[in-house]
């Protein structure tokens, strides 16, 4: 993978990706239409990654179109009273090859210590890596500032 482009996630948006919340990433369809799907998120050298298997909808739409939006949500609400939540926009660099070892060392956050997800035998497909260089973040948490007052009356 070529070195990021982007911008640089905060140390507190690297802390919430790296605590093991799905992420929901947002690719565009042939037709302009959005998929939307879950995802396993990782940070490499301060970039997000996700990885597949296989060469689902999102890594075709993503090949085709490098428009992508994620979110993120956190277990931790803010002062305000809103859960906190981190919402990145930017160009998903898609690589084949080395999702099987990026999915292992995701699933010992999102299932268990050394389960063995995706099984061994997955190991001879190269699948493929999406890296999203960064050009918006967002949401509600101390990656995005305040969240907007509510108008007064």
């Amino acid at each position: 993978m070529t070195e990021s482009t982007g911008l640089r996630l905060p140390p507190t948006a690297v802390d919430l990706i790296e605590g093991g919340p799905l992420g929901h990433v947002v690719t565009l369809n042939e037709d302009g239409s959005p998929h939307v799907t879950c995802v396993w998120v990782g940070i490499d050298d301060g970039d997000i990654f996700f990885a597949s298997m296989f060469n689902y909808r999102k890594t075709k739409n993503l090949m085709r179109d490098a428009r992508v939006a994620l979110s993120v949500e956190s277990l931790q609400f803010h002062g305000s009273g809103l859960r906190q939540y981190l919402t990145v926009t930017g160009r998903g660099e898609v690589v084949k090859g080395g999702a099987f070892d990026l999915i292992r060392k995701l699933a010992n956050i999102y299932i268990a210590p050394g389960a063995e997800i995706p099984p061994a035998e997955l190991k001879v497909h190269p699948g493929y890596v999406t890296r999203i260089h960064v050009e918006e973040i967002g949401g509600v948490g101390p990656w995005a500032g305040d969240p907007p007052k509510l108008p007064s009356k």
